[in-house]
Parts: structure tokens; sequence; C-alpha cells
């Protein structure tokens, strides 16, 4: 990909490569002189953090939907790509890295897990099945993609004949993921965190959660992963996190998939026994699920323009057709319960009525691809599974057809389109070092941030004596002395407004800059939520109009070669901010998004490098962006 600079963006982000002194690149003041020992091996950690890019969410071939869905290739290409090095995909074709990722999850369902290989090699028990015998006949006939709808479907509806968590078939394959994971652990320069998929369907509503731990194998190898076949239950899954941290000693969180898909479950007001929320389930559901990835392949879960209709970055790759297998279609009723924001004022309403917040949970992205190739490039995108890796047809592909349309308002609702399919996202964690240990403990701390694929580097501090002064050289020694960083509170509660310290970069390979936002929730005395967007810092000399929004930055894409000019937007954006509607009396919380000016998506290099010819309702540009975990303030 060629992108054009302009000569002050290319000095700003050369500086900041090369650590000059300016003011793109701001040196944060670092002692190495700590250290952590971790799996054996001395490694330095830096108490103000670096960030670290990863993805907790990669499906190798011993998913059964990846497998059924064509990926040949498994764990040790996984790992080896995300640490940078070539594979070949399953596809044919060579996969690279243009930068290596710093950590990475690989995360098979665990209901299924090895099913299509037993589907491949005709094993007795599953030949004596009523499945067996008529999927290794599609399997046989070349028929794949009707095989792994065939097997989605059915599973989505609870319809297998068979166990799916059978610890005998369950026992070697969990072995022989503990054993990749330990292989390419290197403590200081790559992150395997050992984890999996917790696949739990409501009749295709998505409720899945990504189950990571802080241990290497000696602890976590004979502790076999939960399954949708246990319970579909959150609640059950969290018992049994409980119970490995007090058999093993060890540590474990969760972090929940974007809730696009569940049809209004993942924050719904009661639990799945219909129960209305508690404050022990609250407890429980926060101290389990720090997390929430609100950004991955199948759509962004950031906002919606239904929900917020004065915010005009809110309708971004939103999917909301239906369900995860489309047997259902979407209501509007339903988006308040799946959305990050909406779920963070929810959160607010349930901290008001039962003194805890269950949804208090910071961002990551991730991929979620079905490839072993944890790609969020959109120059490099391989697609959700491997029957649609790169080639002329793969963006009008059909990738989930319900299978009862006529519930569907129309044909183009009960279709989900590869076009329709996201380059998106990463995992930015600010730790220590990169090790099991300290990314761990930064999750947990929700000091980390979700990016749509592009590596904008974000750093989001709350106080209450934040001047312009201390947006210098050592900003973030200060914003740590004085303040919290994302994913903290702001304590000691004043009548004083917060203000905040921000400060972003662009991604050298992707677009510059067009603003900085903070986005504000919060609860009013009657109970009503509130919400508002603020422009803090953007490029350019832009005048904020008659309506209070800052104008459009342009866009430099040119549609014939894929291309675009960084003429426009900044490299660094920067600045303190202050409350200017702050009620020292409502619950509130404040998180940043940072906007890219408009680049390439991946439907566009598939057009100039193919000369594919699609739809004209597939998107070829996009606005990249980053998402900061936020920062609360409760009142005394």
């Amino acid at each position: 990909m060629k992108n054009l600079f302009s000569f002050s963006v290319l000095c700003a982000i050369l500086l900041s490569f090369v650590g000059c002194k300016d003011t793109t690149n701001k040196p944060e003041k670092s002692d190495t002189s700590n250290s952590i020992t971790s799996n054996g091996v001395a490694v330095k950690q830096n108490p103000l953090n670096d960030v670290y890019w990863g993805d907790t969410h990669l499906h190798t071939n011993l998913s059964m939907d990846a497998g059924a869905f064509g990926n040949r290739i498994g764990m040790d290409e996984a790992y080896r790509f995300a640490r940078g090095e070539e594979v070949m995909a399953s596809s044919g074709q060579k996969a690279k890295l243009s930068r290596p990722l710093d950590f990475l999850v690989v995360a098979d369902h665990t209901d299924g897990m090895g099913l299509f290989s037993a589907i491949q090699d005709n094993v007795e028990w599953l030949m004596k099945t009523p499945e067996g015998p008529r999927w290794k006949k599609l399997y046989d006939a070349g028929k794949t993609g009707e095989l792994a709808l065939d097997i989605i479907q059915n599973f989505s509806q609870d319809n297998f004949s068979f166990s799916t968590n059978d610890p005998e078939i369950m026992t070697p394959l969990w072995s022989k993921v503990v054993d990749a994971g330990e292989k390419y652990n290197e403590p200081g320069k790559f992150t395997a965190l050992l984890g999996y998929e917790w696949t739990s369907l409501m009749k295709g509503n998505n409720l899945h959660r990504v189950v990571v731990y802080r241990d290497n194998g000696d602890k976590v190898r004979d502790f076999l992963p939960y399954t949708a076949g246990d319970s579909t239950d959150p609640e059950d899954l969290w018992k049994y996190m409980a119970k490995y941290e007090a058999e093993k000693g060890g540590n474990v969180l969760a972090i929940a998939h974007n809730g696009n898909l569940s049809n209004g479950m993942m924050f719904a007001e009661t639990t799945i026994s219909g129960e209305p929320l508690s404050a022990s389930y609250a407890k429980e559901r926060i101290l389990r699920e720090p997390l929430y990835e609100i950004t991955q392949i199948k759509g962004d879960g950031e906002a919606h323009p239904f929900l917020s209709p004065n915010d005009e970055f809110a309708d971004y790759e939103n999917w909301d057709k239906g369900n995860l297998d489309l047997s259902e279609p979407k209501t509007n009723e339903m988006l308040q319960y799946e959305y990050g924001r909406s779920a963070l004022k929810l959160g607010l309403k349930h901290q008001r009525n039962l003194g805890v917040n269950p949804f208090k949970f910071g961002f990551i992205g991730s991929t979620d691809s079905h490839t072993s190739l944890a790609t969020a490039d959109e120059n490099n995108f391989f697609g959700k599974a491997s029957n649609v890796e790169p080639n002329a047809e793969r963006a009008e592909h059909d990738f989930v057809t319900s299978v009862v349309p006529e519930k569907f308002a129309s044909k183009d609702n009960s279709i989900i389109k590869a076009y329709e399919t996201v380059a998106s996202g990463y995992a930015a964690v600010w730790a220590k070092s990169n090790t099991r240990e300290d990314i761990y403990d930064a999750m947990v701390k929700k000091e980390t941030y979700a990016t749509t694929g592009s590596r904008i580097k974000l750093r989001f501090f709350g106080g209450w004596d934040f001047s312009d002064a201390d947006m210098n050289d050592n900003y973030v020694q200060a914003g740590y002395d004085k303040g919290v960083a994302m994913g903290g509170d702001l304590g000691n509660a004043s009548s004083k407004a917060p203000s905040f310290m921000v400060h972003s970069m662009m991604d050298p390979e992707s677009g510059s800059l067009d603003r900085i936002q903070v986005v504000k929730g919060w609860v009013n005395a009657d109970g009503s939520m509130g919400e508002k967007v603020y422009d803090v810092t953007w490029s350019g000399d832009r005048k904020v109009d008659a309506n209070g929004k800052v104008p459009s930055v342009g866009n430099s894409v040119n549609l014939e070669n894929a291309t675009w000019d960084n003429s426009i937007g900044s490299a660094e954006l920067s600045t303190v901010w202050t409350d200017p509607d702050f009620n020292a009396a409502q619950e509130s919380f404040y998180y940043v998004r940072v906007i890219e000016i408009p680049t390439p998506r991946w439907t566009l290099y598939d057009k100039v490098k193919y000369g594919a010819e699609f739809s004209d309702k597939a998107k070829l540009t996009s606005t990249e962006r980053a998402y900061s975990s936020p920062i609360w303030y409760t009142p005394k």
C-alpha cells in the first residue's frame, strides 16, 4: 500500500521513532530497575507502562466451525504468524504481518473442539451418531460450506445428538493447546496467554466468552475447559472459574463477545433464569468479566445510531439484522442491551439501584478470526474464515443466510454478505512488561483500549487538578501522580469539575488523526440516562459550526488505486479537557474515542487488486478508530 504524507506529518512520525525531543512524542520518564520473573525468566518492567498489541480471540483448525469452513492450519502457524513470521494460509497464499503482535490468545471453541478432524478421519464414535455419516458424506463430496452451515446451525439451536464435552475427547486436545502455548511463550518478547472460547448460544443468541488465564501450563493443563455442553448460563461459567482459582491457586478472567448478535441478551435486565439482577450477581459479573470485546470482524459494538442519534460517528460497521445464525430478526428494543456505550449507562443505573455496577468494564478489540491468522489490517485482511480468504469473489459470498427468511422484513436482512465483515480489531494493553503476569494484571486493571485495526497510540488520565502545564514531557508521570489512568475511578469526589489529559499518536501505517472525542454518560436524579459526545481537540483550523459540530476533515481516498493522502489530519493530538457540564450528584463515566481520517477499506483493496465487481452496498472506505477504557465518577 502506498499512502502520501505531507512533509510535516512525515517529520513528526520520523521524530517519534528516533526519540528526538519534540512535541510529537513526549518521552515517558521511565525507571526500568523493577523486574519480574516470568516462567523462570527475569524481565525488566517499566513502572509507567508500555503499550502492547495483541489479539485475544483467534481460532485455529481445532474449532469445529473453522475446520468446516476450510481452515487447515493450526496453532503452530497461528503463533508463528502473530510473532511476525511468514506462513502459508489454508488457501495456499503466503501470509505475513507487516509488524508482529506482542501477545495472543488462541481461543478455540471448547464445544466440538477437534470435531472437524473427527469427520475427516472417520472416527468411530462420531460415525455412530445420526450426524456423523451425513457430515462425512458432505465432506467427501467437497461441500464444506454446506457442511459448515449444517454444523453451526444445529449447534446454535442445541440440536446435536451427542455431548460436546466428553473428557476422553477433550483431555488430549486441551493438552495440545497448553503445549503450544508453552512452546511459543517467551517472557519479555512474546506472550502466549492460555485460553479458550466458551460458546454459549441461546437459540442462536450469542453469549460467548473468551476465558483467559494468568497462569502457566502446570496449573492449567489438568483443569479442562468449560463448555456450553456443561451449561450455557454465564453464572455457571463464573462458578467454574472460581473453582479453578480455589483449587489451583491461579487467576482467570472472561471477556464477553461483542453483544450485537445476542438479540438483547448480553446486557439484559434479567439473568438467564429470568430473575432480576441482584447485587451478588452484579458483584460476580464484574469480578469475572472486567473487559468487553467492543469491536471485531462480526461488527463494531460501541454505539448505534438508533441509540445515539446525535452522534454522527455512531453508524460505524453496525451489525443489526439479527442474532448469530439469523434465526430471529433484530428489533430496536433489543439494541440498548447490546452496545458498549449503552451497557455502560445501564451499569450506572444498576450501581444506583444495587450498589454494584455489573457493567463496569474496560474495552478491548480482537479479531475472532477463524483462519489461524490474527490480522485486522485492511490491506492484509484474510477474512473471517478460510473460505473467504483473499480472492476476487469473496466480498459477494453469503456469509450467513437465515434458515427462516420469511421472518425478516426483506431478503437483504436475512443474509449477511462477506463484504459486511470488518477488518477489526486489536487489543492494546498498557502493561509493565510483555509477560503473562503483567499483561493479565493490566487487563484486570482495565488499562486497555480497543482499535478497529490501526495501531493508534492512546493514553487517557482523569483527575481533579490537571492543567495545561501537565501536558509536558513528563505528562505520563503527572497522569499517574495526580490522577488515574483509563479503567480507573475518580476518587475523592468533589464539587469541582474533573479534568482529563488525553494524548494520541497516529499509526504510521494508517491514516492521520481527525479528532479526539470524550464520550460521557450519566444517570439523572430521576433514574433516566443521558450521554454526550464532546469534540475536545481536532486537526487543522476547523471551527465548531452552528450545531455544535466540528465539520468533516475531508476525504483524500483515491478509489482508483486504493491510496490516500495524509496531508489532512494530524500526526498527534493532545489536550487537557475539563467537563463543562459536570454535576457532582450524577454517576457518570468518560471514555475517549479517537477518529482517523478516511482510508481504504479491505473491500477497496480487493477491488483494485482483483478488478473485483460487487454490490454498491459494500463500503469502500473506513474511518478507523480507537476506544479507551472508561474512567468512572461516583458521587460521595
